[in-house]
């Protein structure tokens, strides 16, 4: 396994996950107890605090001004304030599942991304209904996409919403079926990757109106994460085996440009305006900087050893990064680089998830099998509370308000503020 990433389980383990299912309504109340007696400390959140969540980056073309419209509509939440009120488990959800990441979509839809253990993306309504499960099997001459011929599949890692909240974006870590090399690794390296046979992957686009794949992009090797750009002109996924970054137009679905970055590539985050994107670099101790517009690496910034998810403030004026193996969350200036403040939450901190409002924080610790919510002005826990075994995904509901937690043992667990 490398760098703290796809933490893929035995095939013994895959075996139990039936019978485990059957033991979590037993962990439902352990949990629910656990995190009624939480420490929780609350400061006021004051609006326009320095978190910068009420206002938004200006720019002079149609597209922007959209993407501003956006940010505002969504800076208003149902409920408590983020933060402002102690997080309490709502619902367990079990099931054939082993979710790596969790999506809302600001649609009422939230979607779990499940693997190569399932071959399936799940999709539940806000309140934690499964509405419908999504194979991934996908006929890729449909596409107009020849060598592979038949049924292939993928294996669903992250998932990205468009700006008009009409698509999903999804990552698939690697594809099967007649045409294809073996399934990745996270142990890859990009110089020997021809002769480990490695192939270009594919990025799935899911109809958020039908729930089908509906359009499919050429990647590179092992794409981990994927973003669309405000603007909804582009579409990016960081190749983990490939040590590079795929650009991939929005309307043609096709790779426009796959830029060289540094060894396993993961987390991105997009500045509000679409020029520029942030990939964390987990084989090193820095965010890439990349223009949209020359589609070259234009700088760095230093976080912090092995550095894995990456959010951005609304404002767009502050990066937060997850430290995987120092267990830590950095906050950094945007426009210089400089780092402002820096938490440990737990061992092997991974997915972060911000509120639409800017304020707070959220993030899974996958070794201590937690969850924290954290003030974003000043880094400060609030609040810290058990999960399942391995919470590795996270995702922030604006239709709700509500926090909702992938384990990857075979869990999604919704927590909301009451």
């Amino acid at each position: 396994m490398g760098r703290g990433a796809h933490a893929r389980p035995s095939t013994s383990a895959r075996e139990r996950w039936s019978r485990r299912t059957g033991r979590l309504a037993g962990v439902v109340l352990v949990v629910a107890i656990l995190a009624s007696g939480a420490a929780w400390a609350v400061a006021e959140h004051r609006a326009g605090a320095a978190s910068g969540a009420t206002t938004t980056t200006t720019g002079s073309t149609t597209s922007t001004a959209r993407t501003a419209a956006i940010h505002v509509a969504t800076t208003t939440v149902p409920g408590p304030p983020p933060g402002s009120a102690p997080l309490r488990l709502l619902r367990m959800i079990g099931g054939p599942i082993s979710p790596k990441s969790v999506v809302a979509t600001d649609t009422g839809l939230v979607f779990a991304q499940n693997m190569m253990y399932r071959h399936t993306m799940t999709v539940y309504g806000s309140s934690g209904a499964l509405r419908r499960t999504v194979s991934d099997g996908v006929v890729l001459s449909r596409f107009g996409i020849g060598g592979h011929p038949g049924l292939s599949h993928g294996a669903p890692v992250e998932a990205a919403v468009t700006p008009d909240h009409t698509h999903l974006w999804v990552s698939n870590y690697s594809m099967y079926g007649v045409g294809f090399g073996p399934e990745g690794s996270d142990t890859c390296s990009a110089s020997t990757g021809y002769t480990d046979g490695y192939t270009d992957s594919f990025l799935y686009r899911v109809s958020l109106k039908t729930l089908a794949i509906d359009g499919v992009a050429k990647v590179g090797w092992v794409p981990k994460y994927v973003a669309v750009s405000p603007d909804g002109r582009w579409v990016l996924a960081t190749n983990w085996c490939s040590y590079d970054l795929s650009i991939v137009s929005a309307a043609t679905m096709h790779e426009v440009a796959r830029i060289p970055i540094g060894p396993y590539p993961r987390g991105i985050a997009i500045s509000p305006d679409s020029r520029f994107a942030y990939i964390a670099i987990m084989g090193g101790s820095t965010l890439d900087v990349v223009s949209l517009r020359t589609r070259r690496v234009v700088g760095s910034i230093y976080t912090g050893p092995n550095p894995r998810h990456v959010v951005i403030s609304p404002n767009g004026q502050f990066l937060y990064v997850t430290l995987n193996q120092p267990g830590e969350v950095v906050k950094i200036l945007r426009r210089t680089g400089r780092i402002l403040g820096m938490v440990h939450t737990g061992v092997d901190c991974r997915s972060l998830a911000i509120s639409s409002n800017g304020t707070t924080l959220y993030v899974v610790n996958y070794l201590s099998d937690t969850m924290s919510m954290l003030r974003a002005s000043d880094l400060k826990v609030l609040q810290t509370v058990p999960t399942g075994q391995h919470p590795v995904g996270i995702t922030y509901d604006p239709a709700t308000g509500h926090v909702w937690v992938a384990v990857y043992t075979g869990a999604i667990m919704i927590f909301g503020a009451r």
